[in-house]
């Protein structure tokens, strides 16, 4: 496990400029394991993030807690040619991905980009003057998916939504969640669709899926979750489907129709605690869908995977309901904590 960490930090490193590059694969072994985001910004410290706080990188491939002398510094030049690097020298190929604001690297590390927007027709058509990068560092962890599957007791033959802020495991736990049912460790061997919109849970690399996503796993890469779901219903005819974030009224729509033609989803969505995701239109359209039966709910950064508690979704639902009456009829209450 440890030497995969580290080939998958090294590996998401190489996606910077050689000169960063160098100090990064120069950092201890302990600290690659741990390392969740590399940022880059013009004229400022190179940054790498960790569970317990951000690090300064420092010459030779050590970490301050402050910044000061011995920093490695990004500067515009190497910006740039980081910039060159993540599109493997062919912005042209990666423009559908740079104007969403971000570059899927191999092995599922995902670039996420800043800079000027450029405008066209009224929607964001590319961008220039990229001035910082956060590369977000992909890693498989098999069994890490155990203690959701253990705590559900009609899994897999119901729906689920991992819900969970930033870098709290969401992505990881849905890659073995794959692995367990495509080639059966969880029962028997199921036939799973990934639509991979931003190539994160499988890696696909030319085709080939990077990360272990089981036996009888088929993978949409880089397809909008709202087509890419209906495609494999109508193509590939999964028993399961699993996608990454929904977030649109189109995926929710989606996710319906996956469901009417008998199709169990498991997906993830951004919501930081109960009260979160009952604040957001399409999560509650979501639990409405009948979609889910369970909500897990995941701590946070600085313990990713960490369970913090397991909803039924119509208990929340039913919570959700009665809050809204309640402010019809002019009643200011809390409307969650579900245990």
């Amino acid at each position: 496990m440890k030497e995969s960490a580290e080939k998958s930090f090294d590996t998401a490193a190489s996606g910077v400029c050689e000169s960063i590059a160098r100090h990064l694969r120069a950092l201890p072994p302990e600290v690659k394991d741990r390392v969740q985001e590399i940022r880059l910004r013009v004229d400022r410290p190179v940054t790498v993030c960790c569970p317990e706080g951000i690090y300064f990188l420092k010459n030779g491939g050590g970490v301050a807690c402050a910044a000061g002398q011995g920093c490695v510094i990004t500067g515009k030049g190497e910006m740039e040619e980081t910039f060159r690097i993540l599109c493997g020298n062919s912005v042209y190929s990666h423009d559908t991905e740079i104007r969403r604001g971000y570059i899927t690297l191999r092995g599922g590390h995902r670039a996420g980009i800043c800079g000027t927007s450029v405008f066209q027709n009224g929607s964001v058509s590319g961008l220039r003057d990229v001035s910082s990068v956060n590369i977000r560092v992909a890693r498989e962890v098999p069994g890490c998916a155990d203690g959701v599957l253990g705590r559900i007791r009609n899994f897999p033959d119901s729906g689920l939504l991992l819900a969970g802020p930033p870098s709290s495991g969401k992505t990881t736990i849905l890659r073995d969640i794959a692995r367990q049912i495509s080639s059966g460790i969880c029962g028997n061997i199921r036939k799973v669709a990934i639509v991979d919109e931003r190539g994160e849970i499988a890696g696909t690399y030319r085709g080939v899926p990077q990360n272990d996503v089981g036996l009888c796993c088929d993978v949409l890469d880089c397809c909008p979750k709202s087509e890419g779901i209906l495609m494999a219903v109508r193509t590939l005819s999964p028993q399961y489907i699993i996608c990454d974030e929904i977030g649109s009224e189109e995926e929710v729509q989606a996710v319906e129709q996956s469901l009417n033609a008998g199709v169990i989803v498991i997906a993830s969505i951004h919501a930081g605690s109960v009260e979160e995701l009952g604040r957001r239109r399409q999560a509650v359209s979501l639990l409405r869908s009948g979609a889910f039966a369970n909500v897990v709910f995941l701590r946070g950064s600085q313990k990713p995977g960490d369970i913090s508690q397991i909803c039924k979704a119509g208990d929340l639902l039913h919570e959700a309901d009665g809050s809204a009456a309640a402010d019809c009829r002019g009643v200011s209450r809390g409307i969650y904590g579900i245990a």
